[in-house]
């Protein structure tokens, strides 16, 4: 008969000293919640025992995490614009009772994608369609993840990156972009040839200028005086010359001279 009484008291001893394992990888921390109670101490990567009956172990990741949503995304013309959207965030580790305590367990359904979904949405629609597909994209992106470091930062949540991995148009605005992008690029290549031609008609400018001015200081440099010296030094060298010549000068200039074949032949 004492037994019998003891079995359930020692059940219950037991139940009550029990210890369960809890064990924390790496990348994650661990908290206890104690009687419905979250305790403020961070357990850190390896094994740690709590009873199960009276205490629970919540482990949660504080590695970065890639949150990927596919999201209709409104624009400045009032389209809509398909797109895949990749979240890199992560919880700091001091917040992570903060976390737990004020959001819960489920902070990506309850909290993340609830402000993501606003910010993407206010932002985008101050943009036209077709900045998604040029370099205003990486500032739509900084614009969204600044609108949800504001609302999360202080909630213990950082926000690494926003990136819009893929953009889906309706088939004729994707078309007129592209067939636009096509004139820019056709635009900037006349635009160079023009600047080309310019420059090298400028350079041929130039070129004349110089002729022209140089000509102009040889004319002005030739006075009668040199010309009559230069002309009695080509009389000279006409005179030492072996080849018949006939030289018809007025004694001080030659205007004409005929050479005439080689003597031999």
């Amino acid at each position: 008969m004492k037994t019998r009484m003891l079995l359930p008291l020692l059940a219950v001893i037991m139940l009550l000293t029990a210890c369960a394992p809890g064990v924390v990888r790496q990348g994650e921390v661990g908290v206890k919640r104690k009687f419905g109670k979250l305790s403020d101490e961070i357990y850190g990567p390896g094994m740690y025992f709590y009873n199960p009956v009276f205490a629970r172990f919540i482990k949660t990741p504080v590695r970065t995490n890639n949150l990927e949503v596919f999201l209709n995304l409104p624009s400045k013309e009032g389209l809509t614009i398909q797109s895949e959207i990749s979240i890199l965030y992560r919880v700091r580790e001091k917040d992570i009772p903060k976390v737990i305590t004020e959001v819960g367990e489920t902070y990506e359904m309850d909290m993340i994608l609830p402000v993501f979904r606003s910010a993407a949405a206010d932002i985008s629609a101050r943009f036209m369609a077709k900045d998604m597909h040029t370099a205003e994209r990486a500032t739509i992106e900084n614009a969204i993840k600044d609108r949800m470091d504001e609302v999360l930062g202080h909630r213990g949540f950082e926000i690494e990156s926003v990136l819009m991995k893929s953009i889906r148009m309706p088939a004729g605005l994707s078309r007129a972009i592209e067939e636009k992008l096509t004139a820019d690029q056709e635009a900037q290549r006349m635009e160079f040839v023009l600047q080309k031609e310019k420059l090298e008609a400028e350079r041929r400018r130039i070129e004349a200028e110089g002729k022209r001015d140089a000509q102009k200081i040889i004319a002005e440099g030739l006075t009668r005086e040199i010309i009559e010296l230069r002309s009695l030094e080509t009389l000279s060298d006409l005179a030492n010359s072996s080849n018949t010549k006939i030289i018809i000068s007025d004694g001080k200039t030659p205007y004409f001279v005929n050479t005439g074949a080689d003597p031999k032949q």
